[in-house]
């Protein structure tokens, strides 16, 4: 059993300096607008781990009551999404809901970024929780670390970076899946770009032409769904955690495998609802709120399941339709529902071939999230043992003299 790092305050290893911004009013325009970086705790929560990017800026005036720090510091988030640390990648300003961190002479940078981000929770629990959650300097600096020598926090560092870069390939292959299926929305689902060897025809069509309500309803034996936007028809008691289902679930609405099922209650980025196939394997029920619509092929399911994938395809579709009543209810029936039109493949084999490729994107980012968990799990685990030294890493004679 290694004998673990000892542990010193933040202070000791590290400048911390908390973004300024001395002017009042602070959104005062006259500050802003200009070409210098201004880095938000947002811009800190989205890098992941290099900040590209920036959604605000300041001017000339607004440098001169602010600090510029320089490109590779390493900036934390002490208000809002607090602990949140990311590295930038320019010169840029922080407000004084970030802070800078700059490690000091035989501490190395990476291996300082990694602790930092590690250290997440315990700098969090830290915090204020007034109206709005705050982390002080003065709490940062004593917080304590386990500190390994200069050559092990090398050799630490260069372990858990590797780990780094291979997330960030996933992560852009899931970024490119995810552009993929946007085209496939707007060009393959439009009949724009046509798959080889299709030349059937495509119709504008309402939905009553190609889906049917079947009204079956429960049997007494099927146990009782959800919709989520992200996951699709999910068991209420897995999913929430407890059925919110009534009493008696006679009058429930019966889904097959394959229907479309249309969730009339307003959720997050789909105001009017949100439309999905059921992906289970057996009958299931769902609230008699719930629109069931069997479609005329599987295949013409799994294709219209994507398209609503999105919120605006969703709402460019429902709007037309849909009533808010005044406590923001959706007001349509299931038969107003099937009256909007969509330009669908008419052919059963076109069909099938267009949701063969979608099935195949839905497995690959599958294949990929997993991936990524696994991975994000595993660096949690190596991050643990290294970084405290449980694990300790063996160091050269040349990369001791290196150091």
């Amino acid at each position: 059993m290694h004998e673990l790092y000892k542990k010193l305050p933040l202070a000791k290893v590290a400048k911390i300096e908390r973004g300024k911004f001395s002017a009042r009013p602070r959104n005062d325009p006259k500050y802003y607008g200009g070409d210098i970086p201004f880095i938000q705790t947002g811009d800190v929560a989205r890098a992941g781990r290099t900040i590209h990017s920036w959604t605000q800026t300041l001017n000339e005036l607004g440098l001169g009551v602010s600090k510029m720090f320089p490109r590779g510091t390493i900036f934390m988030s002490i208000a809002a999404n607090i602990g949140d640390v990311a590295i930038s990648g320019f010169d840029a300003a922080c407000p004084d809901s970030v802070v800078a961190v700059k490690p000091l002479s035989k501490i190395d940078p990476e291996w300082m970024f990694q602790t930092l981000k590690y250290s997440k929770n315990g700098l969090a629990a830290l915090s204020t929780q007034n109206a709005q959650a705050n982390l002080s300097i003065e709490k940062i600096e004593p917080f304590k670390v386990h500190v390994p020598p200069f050559p092990e926090q090398q050799k630490i560092a260069a372990i858990l970076r590797t780990w780094d870069e291979a997330l960030e390939k996933l992560n852009a292959l899931r970024a490119l899946n995810i552009r993929r299926r946007i085209w496939l929305r707007t060009q393959l689902f439009t009949g724009k770009v046509r798959l080889p060897g299709f030349t059937d025809e495509w119709r504008t069509v309402p939905l009553s032409d190609v889906l049917h309500e079947h009204s079956s309803k429960s049997t007494g034996a099927e146990e009782v769904y959800s919709v989520s936007v992200h996951k699709g028809l999910v068991n209420q008691v897995e999913h929430l955690g407890r059925s919110f289902s009534a009493a008696s679930t006679d009058h429930y609405n019966r889904v097959l495998p394959g229907d479309i099922v249309y969730t009339k209650s307003p959720t997050g980025d789909f105001p009017l609802g949100i439309i999905k196939q059921s992906k289970i394997d057996r009958e299931v029920i769902v609230s008699p709120l719930y629109g069931v619509f069997t479609p005329q092929s599987y295949a013409l399911g799994v294709i219209l399941d994507a398209l609503f994938e999105s919120p605006l395809a969703a709402r460019n579709y429902l709007h037309p339709l849909v009533q808010k009543g005044a406590k923001n209810t959706i007001a349509v029936t299931n038969k107003q529902f099937l009256e909007g039109k969509l330009h669908l493949p008419m052919s059963p084999d076109e069909q099938a071939a267009i949701a063969d490729v979608v099935n195949t994107s839905h497995a690959e980012l599958a294949c990929l999230d997993a991936e990524i968990k696994a991975l994000t799990d595993q660096k949690r685990g190596l991050m643990q043992k290294l970084l405290t030294g449980e694990w300790h890493v063996e160091v050269s004679d040349d990369e001791e003299a290196a150091a």
